[in-house]
């Protein structure tokens, strides 16, 4: 053995921490670093795509105290590895809790929806600008962490979607309050936002500025120095906006959705899903009519159902409403079993031969369609949002 000081023992026990310090912040599944006035958030799952699971929304609420800090001019959020800023939440391991398989007697299942929800709120609700970088895949989960925060900035690497009802789920994380008033001047459901709920159409580059979804759209291969620049902000003087302002590029490529836009705000402003279902059929001999109807008809029926009527009561809601009614759809949705023969048919056997509970959508009555909607233990009420959050309510929501 070799014998050490005092002294020494104390500075080998000090290099020894900061070591496993920092190997652990390389391990972590979010990383979390204050750059000169900038605090970075990293989702670092990259192998999964930086899917969120339950342990990454809550090490993302370390915002909550960067919000606090004077110090700190700007908060971003990006994801690991080149491809996705965040495909999504970890739905399989959800649906293994509630179908009884991880042992935790559901726990998992009904914690996950909650903790998300209300992480995606505080990035809505931050004081400090907050800026999204969505350099990648950007669904579901990743969707609710990035739309509804003052900036969001896309690139020609982005691809978004929010392809719920695919699974058997619907738009959540918020979805729909920015779904239900997309390029919508009226208190009527948006025809675009709901075509993206119920197709799952997958927005590229640009589109998404085009959508009205993100703010700014940045060639990416200049997002490292405006990460740079976002470090950099001075006490006093140049501020975030202006910062992304002289990023913003109007890309030339053409758009995957405004071609179609008429027929999209025709057909989509149709008072019910069979009435869409309707008119596709009776304009199938139309590309686009023919390619949504194709695609509807893959999708879940109770699906389509419930998120067509969270649409039209999301649109006079707060997003503190929408997502209090949100997870009390999911509660709902994870006590029927469409949801889970979804992620099983799409995400795990991948056979692509879901059997829904449901033929089709008119094998679905109004009142069960309703029975979504009704009222479950332990709502997520914004008051219980704040004191999950710790901090007095935003007064700008």
């Amino acid at each position: 053995a070799i014998a050490m000081n005092p002294t020494g023992a104390a500075r080998a026990g000090q290099l020894l921490l900061r070591t496993l310090g920092q190997q652990r912040r390389m391990m972590s599944s979010v990383l979390a670093e204050v750059k000169g006035t900038c605090g970075h958030l990293t989702l670092n799952r990259p192998k999964a795509l930086n899917a969120l699971d339950l342990d990454m929304v809550s090490q993302l609420r370390i915002a909550t105290a960067w919000d606090a800090d004077p110090n700190i001019r700007a908060i971003v959020m990006t994801g690991a590895g080149g491809k996705a800023f965040c495909a999504g939440g970890d739905v399989v391991q959800v649906t293994k809790s509630a179908k009884g398989d991880l042992g935790d007697g559901g726990a998992l299942a009904r914690s996950f929806f909650r903790e998300e929800y209300i992480t995606d709120y505080l990035f809505a609700t931050l004081k400090t600008p907050y800026v999204a970088i969505i350099d990648g895949i950007t669904m579901g989960g990743g969707v609710g962490l990035s739309v509804h925060g003052r900036f969001c900035v896309a690139t020609e690497k982005t691809l978004f979607a929010m392809p719920e009802t695919a699974i058997g789920l619907f738009p959540d994380v918020g979805g729909g309050h920015f779904l239900s008033r997309l390029h919508s001047k009226s208190d009527v459901c948006s025809p675009l936002g709901l075509y993206l709920a119920l197709t799952g159409h997958r927005l590229k580059g640009a589109d998404v500025v085009r959508a009205g979804i993100a703010s700014h759209f940045v060639p990416s291969e200049k997002i490292p120095q405006l990460l740079q620049n976002l470090t950099e902000l001075p006490p006093s003087g140049e501020d975030v906006s202006q910062v992304l302002g002289g990023y913003h590029t109007n890309a030339d490529t053409p758009s995957s959705f405004e071609s179609f836009l008429p027929q999209i705000e025709k057909i989509f402003a149709a008072g019910s899903v069979a009435e869409i279902f309707d008119q596709l059929e009776q304009n199938k001999s139309d590309e686009f009519c023919a390619k949504t109807l194709e695609t509807l008809n893959k999708m879940c029926p109770s699906s389509l159902l419930i998120s067509f009527e969270q649409l039209q009561r999301a649109r006079s809601m707060t997003l503190a409403q929408v997502l209090e009614m949100e997870y009390t759809m999911t509660q709902h949705v994870l006590a029927k079993p469409d949801f889970c023969e979804g992620v099983r048919a799409l995400l795990i056997d991948r056979d692509q031969k879901p059997q829904w509970a449901h033929a089709n959508i008119h094998a679905m009555s109004k009142a069960e369609v309703d029975s979504y909607f009704e009222p479950v233990d332990n709502p997520l009420t914004e008051a219980r949002i704040e004191e999950a959050l710790q901090r007095p309510p935003p007064s700008h929501l």
